[in-house]
């Protein structure tokens, strides 16, 4: 529901014609060579999100809607556990273990991650995947941060074969007054490379991550029952799938810059970062004409 935000961004326009973020994902996305895109919502959600896709998508990508619920019982839990947000990314990819069978990839519907993003994705699902082996799009930490405050981001740690180790969530990043990158936990700053790579939750999986991940939710929700605020995030089960040598994460490098609204002040930066774009020859004005 974006709380923060105050209104459902996700089908909030920021194109000149009334354009969501989503919708340049997907055009993106149909462009490198994607073929059907699953939207994850709240089955409520569901009419208002057809009413506004639908008719632009159809004939040129398939489409799909997968139900995001607090239903427990559907993954062998029997309980039910009373709370306000859903249960996380993770858990969202998990809903859709019965309606994906193919290589995918997943994104957040409020960022935009650019051109090459999916390119580079589409190469690695047709070319390199396997149910060991993953990939994540690694954007360069200092095209993700915002002029207007601190972020929170998932800073990976590679390895020299391009493999990521772990991911540590750093809730405190932000520029200098000199152009240098750092972030602040409780033992002070610390400085990063402008070049350090901060995943934006562009993940590349197959349907071997359902049944990988399915177990961790289960343990995850014995352990936070009580706490109707914790999420199963995606990097959680990369920490474990890594850790426990079941899969590995491909960091695939990008120049993208990626941008994103989490506040209403940040709609007229996105609104303006995609005039560019399509100044620039990167999208057409009137993006399904």
């Amino acid at each position: 529901m974006a709380s923060r935000y105050g209104s459902m961004k996700q089908i909030d326009g920021f194109g000149p014609n009334n354009e969501t973020i989503i919708d340049y994902s997907i055009y993106d996305a149909i462009k490198a060579g994607f073929g059907k895109v699953s939207f994850i919502i709240r089955e409520e959600f569901a009419e208002p999100f057809k009413a506004i896709f639908e008719p632009k998508l159809k004939g040129r990508i398939e489409t799909d809607y997968v139900y995001q619920s607090f239903d427990l019982k559907q993954f062998g839990i029997d309980k039910e556990i009373e709370r306000a947000k859903p249960w996380g990314t993770a858990h969202a990819v998990l809903a859709a273990r019965n309606q994906i069978n193919e290589p995918f990839c997943v994104i957040n519907a409020d960022d935009y991650y650019g051109y090459d993003s999916f390119e580079k994705m589409v190469k690695f699902l047709t070319t390199e995947v396997s149910d060991d082996n993953y990939s994540l799009i690694g954007y360069q930490i200092d095209r993700t941060l915002s002029d207007h405050g601190s972020v929170s981001r998932g800073v990976c740690e590679v390895n020299a074969g391009g493999y990521m180790t772990e991911v540590n969530e750093r809730t405190e990043v932000y520029f200098k007054e000199d152009g240098s990158v750092a972030y602040k936990d409780t033992t002070g700053e610390h400085p990063l490379t402008t070049d350090t790579r901060v995943s934006m939750n562009f993940w590349g999986f197959t349907p071997a991550v359902f049944a990988q991940s399915e177990p961790m939710f289960r343990e995850f929700v014995e352990a936070n029952q009580d706490n109707p605020k914790a999420e199963f995030f995606i990097p959680l089960v990369a920490d474990k799938l890594i850790k426990t040598n079941t899969a590995k994460f491909k960091v695939i490098p990008t120049g993208s810059k990626w941008f994103g609204v989490t506040y209403k002040e940040d709609k007229p930066i996105v609104q303006k970062s995609i005039s560019e774009l399509i100044a620039n020859g990167v999208y057409p004005a009137n993006l399904w004409d």
